[in-house]
């Protein structure tokens, strides 16, 4: 009987793999495991070596961002007080917090990433079809926050060169919906991602280690700033959109608040394994998780706040992009370092939540033909053919958009933890995990579980209904909730016998 998941496996280890895997030497590959479900990626690892303050700073390279920014800032312009907004946020992430630990599990006990992990639930070429939808889902977003921070790389450059203003107008110098030198700023941005990426894992992590913090000085400064020439804290109301909604009329609110929380973070959440895979103990991981989401969040949402509502009677106009906050100060320093800030933050929710995940996703499609690089390339070059420009251009696509993305990634998340916490009761064979064999315990019907196959269609296609159907649309807030839930039942219920 092979052993079950325990986190560290000793055995005979195949001939040593090429050295330009970036996890080479820490893979730990048996005589059986079969080269088409195998390489130095996908192996578990023999080493675990994160601790809860490398989990802490993924956090905060994950929320501190652009992104994270406006939808921090935008939750206090929904009509709630100040207290009820801090009362959604803290909810939300808690709620988040809660999910990461149980998805963080699976990964960190066998240390293998999600595609690998979830060949239990799907079977071990069944596994292909949540990692390609994950990795596709990557590609949008990825190249939807490479175009974000390019927008600081602009503003550097017309600050320097205000004669370069003629090719930032798409009107006049302008291929495929993006001006020259957006283009410039974009491919400018791509390749700075693309080095540290290919520097792999021990880079990334040196690289998340001190970008979360270096952002968190700069915010600080910016926030100390503008308080003083708004003059002093009297002068600002951090009830950005007034008080509209008192008692119970703002529960549903807040109820949206608390989804609104949780999908902007439903992608890292699945994508967390990943990561998780590299803590040493799960202790660690878990005590990196309370320190990056509860706290660093609510403290990193008061700050933002503080430095949006300041805006206003600084420059007399309510600005929730911290980039273009920052290309309003009359100081050279101020706007290099602020925008090379944004950049590095951008750079770093883009590679964890971005790069990395679906670098594993592509790679375990053709194990023996694409590796972690290539894989993780080949959705850097994906996400310039989709132009996310032309999506970022639209609110009412980006709006769809988001609804339906986290309609896809609800299921996955949902039937992942009913097959480890439920079916399996935390028990997974990681040998079996690579093998072709019949005899396998995830080899299922032709590599495949249909169980799971069928679990994903309704448990997708009901949150995309509420995303489409007009007299639905009350519901796709939640879309994320609905598909998990509906995974996570669906999925339990069909190998209650099992």
């Amino acid at each position: 009987m092979p052993p079950t998941a325990t986190g560290s496996v000793s055995a005979p280890l195949m001939p040593a793999q090429p050295a330009s895997s970036p996890h080479h030497g820490n893979a730990l590959i048996k005589p059986g495991y079969d080269p088409r479900l195998t390489n130095e990626d996908l192996a578990p690892l023999r080493k675990q070596t994160w601790g809860r303050y490398n989990i802490f700073a993924f956090w905060m390279s994950d929320v501190h961002s652009v992104g994270g920014y406006i939808t921090a800032g935008s939750l206090f312009a929904l009509g709630l007080s100040s207290w009820q907004v801090l009362v959604a946020l803290l909810v939300g992430i808690c709620i988040v917090q809660f999910f990461c630990n149980l998805v963080a599990k699976p990964s960190q006990v066998t240390g293998t990433p999600y595609p690998v992990i979830c060949r239990a639930s799907f079977g071990v070429l069944g596994a292909n079809i949540p990692a390609i939808i994950r990795g596709l889902i990557a590609v949008a977003w990825y190249g939807i926050q490479t175009y974000l921070a390019s927008g600081a790389f602009m503003i550097l450059a017309l600050h320097f060169f205000p004669a370069l203003s003629p090719y930032a107008d798409v009107a006049q110098h302008g291929f495929v919906g993006l001006s020259a030198l957006g283009w410039l700023s974009f491919m400018v941005m791509w390749v700075l991602q693309a080095l540290v990426f290919w520097h792999g894992m021990e880079a990334i992590r040196k690289f998340i280690d001190w970008a979360g913090p270096a952002v968190y000085v700069v915010m600080g400064v910016l926030c100390a700033w503008l308080v003083w020439k708004a003059g002093g804290w009297s002068k600002i109301d951090l009830n950005l959109g007034g008080i509209k909604f008192e008692g119970w009329d703002a529960l549903p609110v807040m109820l949206s608040a608390i989804a609104l929380v949780v999908s902007y973070f439903s992608g890292p959440m699945l994508n967390f394994g990943d990561f998780s895979r590299y803590g040493k103990d799960f202790e660690s991981v878990k005590k990196g998780n309370f320190w990056g989401l509860p706290v660093n969040f609510v403290f990193f949402s008061l700050l933002t706040v503080i430095t949006t509502a300041a805006t206003l009677p600084v420059f007399g106009e309510l600005i929730t992009d911290p980039v273009h906050t920052v290309g309003k100060i009359d100081s050279t320093m101020a706007v290099v370092l602020g925008a090379l800030t944004f950049m590095i933050a951008t750079v770093g929710i883009n590679i964890v939540a971005n790069f990395v995940s679906p670098a594993f996703d592509f790679s375990n499609v053709a194990p023996q033909h694409i590796s972690w690089r290539m894989g993780g390339m080949i959705a850097a070059v994906g996400s310039i053919f989709i132009t996310p420009w032309n999506l970022y251009n639209n609110p009412q696509v980006i709006h769809y958009t988001l609804d339906i993305l986290g309609s896809f990634i609800g299921p996955l998340f949902g039937i992942l933890i009913a097959d480890y916490y439920i079916v399996r009761k935390q028990q997974v064979v990681v040998d079996d995990l690579y093998t072709m064999s019949p005899q396998g315990r995830y080899w299922y019907r032709n590599g495949y579980n249909l169980r799971a196959v069928w679990t994903m269609l309704p448990s997708a296609l009901i949150p995309v209904l509420c995303v489409l159907v007009p007299a639905w649309r009350g519901a796709a807030n939640y879309a994320w909730f609905i598909g998990m839930g509906l995974g996570f039942v669906i999925y339990a219920a069909l190998n209650r016998k099992a």
